[in-house]
């Protein structure tokens, strides 16, 4: 026997023995069914026999029928099948144990259904393209039950969770944990009922405890009270306080009910006990049935080729057929192609352009040129060092933020009162280069140091989690800062941080005026929207150089940099939404990763996945909103973008569309990321890391613009898709529509189309921009 033969002997008996122990499978869940395992006699003959009856009535290409196969792999099926995937209704049991009994579309769960695990944990609901996504119920094999709303495999909506040791939460889920109001009953009986964040109690809610029926009433933050409280005991006595962690920080007063004392009673101790009410994290799902590949079947007598993915995913198995009866009618010589009339070939372009538009097949149009990453560019900016025309005026600024953060107390409450932020609200402070009682002495001359609304930042700093020493470190240690090389359009130049965590912009009076009357409305909403998009501010200050008779001025906000990320950036857009003017001036050899790029060179659209995506229409709504009741125009969305792969010659390797059904994995080609999602949603608790616009896991489907549509704003999808990870904000947010900016609008729109130009009112500049924005952003199904 040739080495050859023994290799194909070896090969069918181990497709034997997987065939012979599927079967057992099969009859001990379903029941015993006729299935007819092939031997090395008959194999050609049954093969004949199967491909015979599908040119007549049961596998043709686009008819329903019912099947029941032991696959090439072990698993096992039997139900409606259709075009070589399952479709209708159908039973599928895998090789490991796991089973689905329920509705099928064109080889993905999809509708009502039910999945079994080998450990004995059931979910019975609804599925969506293989997620367990609608109304459903899943059953741990510990006992944790979970009945409620699903999105791609995450609680998400409302829903009830009873868990195995006897505790329940109804309430409102977010992206697998608790989020917004809730109610969580211990096992014991007490319970709490209010607010919660990410999956811990936080926000204003009320806890009561079953033993003997004290209650607090209040803000909590962390699972713990935080803020103004009340605390009552049963007898009608309550205590009424600031209630921290920190005991330094407690203060409140005891009311008896009665004539009694004074109580002894610390209110610490009722840290201390709900330390043992733990928030209970239940059990986690196995194996996702979004992770459980299908096998296909394919006949031995069919000449198998390389198969194409559509753009929706699918391997076009189905359409093997069509191109087949394609080649019959020309060789690769080119013999036969006369036989082709000019009507056949006309129907033939019509039937692949409709096969396009639908999605069922890849363009058979040449493939726009390969992407690269662009060229890494140098760290931004030239550092200030001793001899600089702006060296002085940096140690002055260095100077001033030491006194200003190390003197300021720390913030208690974040409830300001409406005087913190009076425009008048400032300090004024003196640096003489001998020093004071309060300022160091220093090598520069001499200089006033103006802080405006100093609370206000104070509580925006503690509000954004900034550490006051990191913040101090990173503006005033030993590092100098860089300059930007350039001002930006609107003349101000920019500073970074040696760590690039921070930013610094020079301000112009207006601009002052305009961040000043918009101050509070402005902390009210990043207060209220954690994940707002708007960009961070965390100091306004400005610096006054006496140079003989001549005194100047330069206010400075301080605010923090977007694409300072663990991730490198290697592609930059500022995008408005206007297309007068937004091109990038440099040629394709000056652009590197720091470019900014515009609209009009934007050749993506991102696809974020579908609990993301709300919250991110939904975001960019309210701080839309935000921006156009105070005014504010000619903001942009900055977006960075980190490509995930790429080849050691810089070549960007695309995903391709979703992993092809029943195909087996290559590890050497590219990958589409759905088994990295799939991970990530299997663990909310890293979903808790991701901050919206911070590093979020997206798919960016390339686009090209059509010839002689140069100021097209979207060109059309390609299906290249890549994996990513997107940072991105709203910046440049003190243009106010002022005069000048009224001027620019009736003298631009006499010579340029007015819908096209970045100077209109900001009712119209918020419209298009979300309009904008909500076709470069869309959810990834």
């Amino acid at each position: 026997m040739s080495k050859e033969q023994s290799c194909v002997l070896k090969a069918w008996e181990v497709t034997m023995r997987k065939t012979q122990q599927a079967k057992k499978r099969a009859n001990s869940i379903f029941g015993t069914v006729p299935v007819a395992l092939q031997t090395d006699d008959d194999a050609t003959t049954t093969t004949e026999e199967n491909d015979d009856e599908s040119s007549t009535n049961t596998s043709s290409v686009g008819e329903l029928y019912h099947e029941e196969r032991v696959l090439p792999n072990g698993d096992y099926y039997t139900g409606q099948w259709y075009d070589s995937f399952p479709h209708g209704h159908g039973k599928y049991l895998w090789t490991d144990g796991c089973m689905y009994i329920g509705e099928w579309y064109n080889g993905k769960t999809m509708g009502k259904g039910r999945f079994g695990w080998p450990s004995g944990a059931t979910y019975e609901g609804e599925f969506k393209s293989g997620y367990m996504d609608g109304n459903g119920t899943y059953t741990g094999p510990s006992g944790d039950t979970y009945k409620g709303q699903w999105v791609m495999n995450l609680k998400h909506g409302h829903g009830i969770k009873s868990f195995a040791n006897g505790d329940v939460y109804d309430g409102e889920w977010r992206r697998g944990l608790q989020e917004a109001q809730g109610k969580y009953r211990w096992r014991d009986g007490s319970y709490y009922i209010g607010e919660w964040k990410n999956g811990t109690i936080c926000g204003k809610g009320t806890f009561v405890w079953s033993t003997d029926g004290s209650r607090y009433d209040g803000f909590w933050d962390d699972g713990f009270p935080s803020g103004n409280g009340t605390f009552k005991w049963d007898d009608g006595s309550f205590y009424v306080g600031h209630w921290s962690k920190d005991p330094e920080e407690m203060n409140g007063t005891y009311y008896p009910s009665g004539n009694e004392g004074a109580l002894e009673w610390d209110p610490i101790e009722v840290f201390d006990n709900l330390s043992e009410y733990k928030i209970c994290s239940g059990e986690r799902v196995p194996v996702l049935p979004s992770q459980k590949k299908l096998s296909v079947w394919n006949s031995s007598k069919r000449v198998e080729k390389p198969r194409r993915i559509s753009v929706d995913g699918r391997v076009s198995v189905g359409l093997d057929r069509a191109f087949e009866k394609m080649n019959m009618w020309g060789s690769e010589s080119g013999e036969g192609a006369a036989d082709i009339d000019s009507t056949t070939r006309r129907d033939l372009d019509a039937e692949i352009m409709r096969l396009e538009a639908e999605g069922l097949i890849q363009s058979l149009r040449p493939c726009p040129v390969p992407m690269r990453l662009p060229k890494a560019g140098k760290k931004q900016g030239e550092t200030i060092s001793k001899g600089h025309r702006n060296y002085e005026l940096m140690l002055n600024l260095q100077l001033g933020i030491r006194h200003a953060v190390g003197k300021q107390a720390q913030v208690v409450s974040l409830d300001l009162k409406h005087s913190a932020f009076d425009p008048k609200e400032k300090v004024w402070t003196r640096f003489p280069p001998e020093g004071t009682k309060h300022t160091p002495p220093h090598q520069s001359s001499e200089f006033k140091w103006k802080d405006y609304c100093p609370l206000v930042f104070r509580s925006l700093r503690k509000l954004f989690k900034v550490d006051p020493a990191d913040y101090m470190l990173s503006i005033c240690g030993n590092d100098a800062l860089r300059e930007l090389s350039s001002p930006g359009k609107s003349g101000s130049f920019f500073y970074l941080t040696n760590d690039d965590r921070y930013m610094i912009k020079t301000m112009k009076k207006s601009e002052t005026k305009v961040f000043l009357r918009m101050l509070a409305a402005y902390y009210n909403h990043v207060r209220a929207f954690e994940n707002t998009l708007v960009i961070r501010f965390y100091g306004l200050h400005c610096v006054k150089l006496s140079t003989g008779t001549i005194q100047k001025k330069v206010r400075f906000v301080i605010m923090g940099n977007l694409f300072c990320s663990e991730f490198s950036i290697h592609r930059r857009f500022d995008l408005k939404g206007s297309s007068l003017g937004r091109t990038t001036d440099k040629p394709e050899s000056e652009i590197n990763s720091n470019t900014i790029l515009k609209d009009l060179d934007l050749n993506f659209i991102f696809r974020l996945q579908k609990a993301w995506f709300q919250e991110f229409i939904r975001q960019v709504d309210k701080d839309c909103e935000f921006l156009e009741q105070e005014r504010i125009m000619d903001y942009s969305l900055l977006v960075g973008i980190h490509f995930r792969e790429a080849s050691v010659a810089g070549e960007l390797i695309p995903s391709g569309a979703r992993t092809p059904i029943g195909e087996s994995e290559d590890d050497s080609a590219p990958r589409l990321s759905r088994v990295d999602v799939d991970q990530l949603l299997s663990d909310p608790t890293r979903w808790a890391s991701i901050r919206l616009g911070g590093n979020m896991p997206a798919r960016a489907e390339r686009t090209m613009r059509r010839s002689g549509c140069e100021f097209q704003l979207i060109g059309e999808p390609t299906g290249e898709y890549y994996e990513v990870v997107m940072i991105f904000g709203i910046i440049d947010i003190l243009q106010d529509y002022d005069i000048s900016k009224k001027l620019e609008h009736a003298y631009k729109s006499i010579q340029y189309d007015p819908t096209s130009i970045s100077a209109v009112d900001p009712r119209l500049y918020s419209r298009r921009f979300r309009d904008f924005i909500f076709k470069v952003f869309t959810e990834d199904d």
